[in-house]
């Protein structure tokens, strides 16, 4: 690709764009989704009918790049990099993934089939999606818990995925048989209930019975819980000062800010409703306005957080013992990390953000830590990102 392709991509990328209401067939976004943009079903993709957005899909031929979103997000957190993708060459596209927004055929009761939501069967997903549309490779780039699932898919599948550019969620090499002593037992949720001010780990009480009603039914509304999670998490909320952690232990962890190490008493609507910011911030708030916030909150009222949910529960619940199977094996395909710097998901789990570097990526192209982003990078800084993703990709 030459500069001046570079340089018109992320112009494509980044000028204002006519509104999608031209395109009829935009699910969700309408006025918010660059033109450019299309939104489709996808049936028969492993049981589910998947909701995905593309762009640069006008002609054949181009090389694929795939986006997986976190929680609470949708394939339209990737809206501000795609047009940039698109113009540089790519066929871009980004599911709603299991348990999110348009895609449907899951299962999102509490008691329904939690094991569905398990890392390979998400990888498998991602596999039938690819088939479905006729892509033979593409690289992925995943953010938050997309970022485990991307470096699931090119571990798995290295024929299938290349590159990987993990985002805010570093990759620590697959499990070993004997399970870590961060994630064994009560020991450590004793210990932070020991505290002197008793707390809990979000993960845990993300796999609580009352955790989607907490945030679903919260007496602020979820439009308010929506914008308060996303700012509290952003490099807007000035507390957000990240440094490595020593261990997996109750003293280290009670660093964390309180949206991850929470306060006992305290469901997740109440612990971010303290910081709700300013009318006057959320109308300085660019990255996030308003009306793209909408999308979220509409999207989230209708499906409510369950199936998100239920990745968190396959984690603590060990649904996902079966990667195990992969132990002592190495993500050998180009692999990057993109974080915010004012990002504590690079440090939540202790030594992680190390060992993806030093053991678990054997082609490890660079950390990019970005100034001006919180969790939410590739919507906070998404300039710098479309530019990183450009030049990271290009690498097969």
């Amino acid at each position: 690709m030459t500069r001046r392709q570079f340089q018109s991509g992320l112009a494509a990328g980044l000028a204002p764009q006519a509104p999608a209401a031209r395109n009829p067939n935009v699910l969700y976004g309408q006025s918010t989704l660059p033109a450019s943009i299309r939104s489709r079903l996808i049936p028969g993709v492993n049981g589910l009918t998947m909701h995905i957005l593309e762009a640069g899909y006008e002609s054949s031929g181009r090389p694929a790049v795939l986006l997986l979103h976190g929680f609470p997000e949708l394939a339209y957190s990737w809206r501000k990099v795609m047009p940039a993708l698109a113009a540089a060459g790519f066929h871009v596209i980004a599911p709603d993934q299991r348990g999110y927004g348009r895609t449907t055929g899951w299962d999102g009761r509490y008691d329904g089939d939690v094991a569905s939501f398990r890392f390979l069967n998400l990888v498998r997903d991602l596999v039938a999606l690819l088939s479905a549309l006729g892509v033979k490779s593409t690289a992925v780039a995943g953010h938050d818990f997309g970022s485990p699932v991307a470096a699931w898919c090119a571990l798995i599948r290295p024929d299938l995925f290349r590159p990987a550019v993990l985002m805010s969620a570093p990759f620590a090499g697959p499990p070993s048989l004997a399970a870590p002593a961060a994630f064994t037992g009560p020991s450590i949720h004793d210990q932070l209930a020991a505290l002197a001010r008793p707390r809990k780990h979000y993960q845990w009480y993300f796999s609580t019975r009352e955790a989607n009603a907490n945030m679903l039914k919260c007496p602020q509304g979820i439009h308010a819980f929506l914008r308060a999670y996303y700012h509290m998490k952003s490099a807007d909320w000035k507390r957000n000062q990240p440094h490595p952690l020593r261990s997996w232990t109750a003293p280290e962890l009670a660093q964390l800010p309180t949206y991850y190490v929470m306060d006992r008493a305290k469901g997740m609507a109440e612990t971010v409703a303290a910081e709700m910011p300013s009318p006057a911030a959320i109308a300085a708030c660019r990255w996030l306005t308003d009306e793209e916030l909408r999308v979220y909150s509409t999207e989230f009222q209708r499906t409510g957080f369950q199936g998100g949910l239920q990745w968190y529960r396959c984690g603590t619940a060990n649904h996902n013992a079966d990667l195990e199977v992969f132990t002592g094996r190495t993500l050998d395909v180009p692999t990057a990390f993109i974080a915010g710097k004012s990002d504590w998901g690079i440090y939540q789990r202790p030594g992680s953000f190390e060992r993806m570097q030093s053991n678990a990526c054997t082609q490890f192209r660079g950390a990019h830590l970005l100034d001006g982003a919180g969790h939410w990078v590739q919507q906070e800084q998404a300039e710098r990102v479309s530019q990183l993703l450009i030049q990271l990709l290009q690498t097969r």
